[in-house]
């Protein structure tokens, strides 16, 4: 029942997307837009497009030196899109509309939403993605029930954001409760403030205290406390030229749907998750990741891939537990099978450093063969992909996809088109025959999520980055 709310959920909101993308599609195809001039003209003339934004896990931050966020990703497609370079500006949360009005950047992408107050001082886009403000608590906190529950209670939000101008309007509706407001503080930082018991409640829109529910699985996510709102990119309030330039891009991503692949790269599987297991996925980190560390970290940097994606794969497979067997006789810290022990040149399956080597070979042979994929993220997809359910079933699938006119090199299609092997309409027509297509999928899905919670816990650590590190 949950994944048949989850599917409805994302099909709807994809539907209002494509409804409002075409309804603003018509309206700018037929209007007379003229020649572009200021902030256009600027742009082209000196090939740098400026983003203000701020700093946080998704908007924009940093992993092994290199920039990553979801806002951040967008904006680079929008730099591809002007075939310009991009230029990032992190002024503080509170001074980002100050910045624009000073044409210091030329456009505000930091997960704003549309509000009355905001609309006084910018002009926004089509909207790309619909959120909720939601209370955030600790699980031994009791959170309200719902909105008159409020009373008496404190919260804690940044200034100058919805969150502010909502309790702003529930205070003067006759609710009495308290908010304590603080500046140029990331949600993220306000999240882990209750997480650490230091405050009792804040407010998050729903996609960013879903994704922190990974980092710090004893939070909750209360009661919404607004109705669904939209964000939007932010420009000044007299450049037209730029919204339209912003609407056409964001009409571009969505109907080729590079807007759908950076929403499933940072939110896809924030739902997806039992909050205990992410529970025992933390305390694991703790109690039996130390014993093979050092081993995963050097094995995993002879091919330059990023341990921590190396030990997602692991646990995934094994929970860090050596002595683990699958019902399918499968063994070791990466349940590597007999076929594959002995390709890899292994006796002991085991053996921890045996079963890394085999595991970590293995899994950069299958990187190797999809050399023509220029996309490491996408590429380590179709790798992880063939170590699960073997190279000649995604070989299969990408058949599959191209007879449906699916991009073969991209996760989307072979995503959509895996679970198709356990149909025999399909599964009759390829070379390897029937395979749990589904299963591949859940088990990427896990692996992301568990890569995600190591990046954020240890960014402080020596890096081993070179290629697959799922950003």
């Amino acid at each position: 029942m949950k994944q048949y709310f989850k599917k409805y959920f994302i099909l709807l909101l994809l539907l209002m997307l494509t409804v409002t993308f075409v309804f603003v599609s018509i309206l700018i195809h037929n209007q007379d837009l003229g020649t572009a001039t200021g902030t256009l003209d600027r742009i082209r003339s000196t090939g740098k497009l400026r983003l203000i934004t701020a700093d946080a896990l998704n908007t924009y931050s940093y992993y092994e030196g290199k920039p990553t966020g979801f806002e951040y990703d967008l904006a680079l497609e929008f730099a591809r899109y002007l075939n310009v370079e991009l230029d990032v500006v992190t002024p503080g949360w509170n001074n980002m509309f100050a910045y624009l009005d000073q044409d210091k950047g030329d456009f505000i992408a930091a997960g704003l939403t549309i509000t009355k107050k905001r609309l006084e001082h910018a002009a926004f886009s089509i909207p790309y993605m619909t959120i909720q403000q939601r209370i955030v608590h600790h699980n031994l906190i009791f959170g309200p029930k719902n909105i008159e529950d409020l009373q008496f209670r404190t919260i804690h939000i940044r200034r100058g954001t919805s969150y502010h101008s909502r309790l702003e309007k529930l205070k003067t509706s006759g609710i009495d409760f308290n908010y304590i407001l603080h500046d140029n503080i990331a949600t993220q930082e306000l999240i882990a403030m209750v997480n650490r018991r230091e405050i009792r409640f804040t407010i998050a829109d729903s996609n960013i205290a879903l994704l922190n529910q990974r980092y710090y699985p004893d939070i909750r996510i209360g009661i919404p406390i607004q109705e669904k709102e939209s964000m939007a990119w932010a420009v000044r309030k007299d450049d037209r030229d730029m919204i339209v330039e912003i609407n056409r891009f964001l009409l571009h991503a969505n109907e080729n749907g590079i807007l759908r692949n950076i929403i499933d790269k940072y939110y896809e599987n924030t739902q997806d998750f039992d909050i205990y297991e992410l529970k025992k996925f933390h305390k694991r980190i703790e109690t039996r990741l130390p014993k093979y560390q050092k081993l995963i970290m050097a094995e995993s940097e002879k091919y330059g891939f990023d341990w921590r994606l190396v030990a997602a794969v692991v646990y995934q497979e094994s929970h860090f537990n050596p002595n683990a067997k699958s019902f399918t006789n499968v063994r070791g810290l990466m349940q590597v099978t007999h076929a594959t022990a002995r390709e890899m040149g292994i006796t002991n399956r085991r053996n921890p450093s045996q079963s890394i080597r085999a595991g970590i070979g293995y899994l950069d042979k299958m990187y190797l063969k999809f050399g023509h994929i220029e996309d490491s993220y996408q590429r380590m997809l179709f790798s992880l992909a063939s170590y699960n359910i073997g190279y000649g079933h995604v070989q299969d699938a990408l058949k599959i996809a191209k007879t449906k006119g699916l991009d073969p090199s991209t996760w989307q299609a072979l995503k959509t088109c895996l679970p198709l092997l356990s149909k025999s309409k399909y599964f009759k027509t390829t070379q390897h025959g029937y395979a749990r297509g589904w299963e591949p999928v859940q088990y990427i899905e896990r692996i992301l999520t568990y890569f995600d919670i190591l990046k954020q816990k240890t960014t402080s650590l020596e890096s081993t980055y070179s290629r697959g590190n799922g950003k």
